[in-house]
């Protein structure tokens, strides 16, 4: 599917028919695809780097363009079940137009950043910037879902919130593997600043977006160990709690045991002393009390309990 849209006073507006300066290609059908790498000339392994979700990022110099593959989060839906993807998207910027291909249908264009443009290499570095700004979201989302996993985990020993912790683990990991897979890329654009054809606003911009991109790498990095010695605290915490629970049912079997032994004692089929008293019931029942309360000195001086 195929978006087509033009720079029109400082504004993007998608258009239906006539001259584009920018197309979006959202999951391109195989007749796209063959447009793109017959008629614009974009290179095949390039253009299927920008639909594979594990590739990294990289800037790259054609005859007639600059290709780009930069690193954006998957939109996030209930299937995903805690665990946060990312995503690729090739910018391919010739002189007079803007090639943007990405793997699924998502808003490019509606964020406040992009209400005044002018320039596609302006774009381009909005578009990262976008991209910056939505993994920070994603990370503040992350964080909301692990404080609510944590007081889940504080009411009950279910592994399912621990495998939830470890999920959202594994997607921070692939999160900040992307975040420093983007500052390569914005260090290398920095670096050949020149050539691609940024201005000196391009490049003030350009140094901002770095500085914004290694807080987001901070952030998950942080984020990262918090969670990483989270799920070490929670699984000592889970185990702990098993343990006080086994000793709890423990002190309970045993104190059921001993007044039963007791009691047993004095019901074997053989002649036994106090057979014929009329307060024997009473001296059984205060003996086996009084070995219930012996057992419990005995633990409480050991300081098991």
């Amino acid at each position: 599917m195929v978006k087509k849209y033009q720079l029109l006073s400082g504004k993007i507006c998608e258009v239906q028919e006539g001259p584009a300066s920018i197309s979006v290609y959202s999951k391109p059908a195989d007749s796209e695809k063959a447009f793109l790498t017959g008629e614009l000339g974009i290179d095949e392994h390039t253009l299927q780097s920008a639909l594979d979700p594990d590739e990294i990022s990289r800037l790259e110099f054609e005859a007639e363009h600059v290709a780009i593959i930069l690193k954006r989060p998957k939109n996030y839906s209930a299937e995903d079940r805690f665990l946060f993807k990312v995503a690729s998207m090739g910018l391919f910027l010739f002189k007079e137009q803007l090639i943007i291909v990405a793997a699924e249908d998502v808003p490019l264009f509606d964020h406040k950043v992009f209400a005044r443009v002018t320039a596609l290499s302006e774009i381009v570095l909005k578009l990262l910037y976008r991209s910056i700004y939505h993994f920070n979201e994603h990370l503040r989302i992350i964080n909301l879902i692990t404080e609510s996993l944590e007081q889940k985990i504080n009411a009950a020993m279910e592994n399912k919130y621990l495998l939830n912790l470890f999920i959202l683990e594994k997607s921070l990991v692939y999160y900040l593997n992307a975040i420093n897979a983007n500052a390569m890329l914005i260090t290398k654009m920095r670096n050949y600043s020149a050539k691609i054809g940024f201005n000196a606003d391009c490049i003030e911009f350009l140094d901002d977006i770095l500085i914004e991109n290694n807080q987001c790498s901070r952030q998950a990095e942080i984020y990262s160990n918090i969670l990483s010695s989270l799920m070490d605290a929670r699984a000592s915490i889970v185990g702990n709690n098993l343990n006080v629970l086994m000793k709890t049912l423990n002190i309970i079997t045993i104190g059921i045991m001993v007044p039963t032994f007791v009691v047993s004692l004095f019901s074997m089929n053989v002649k036994i002393p106090l057979e014929e008293h009329p307060l024997a019931f009473f001296f059984i029942f205060a003996l086996a009390m009084a070995a219930v309360a012996g057992f419990f000195l005995f633990w409480k001086y050991k300081k098991w309990i």
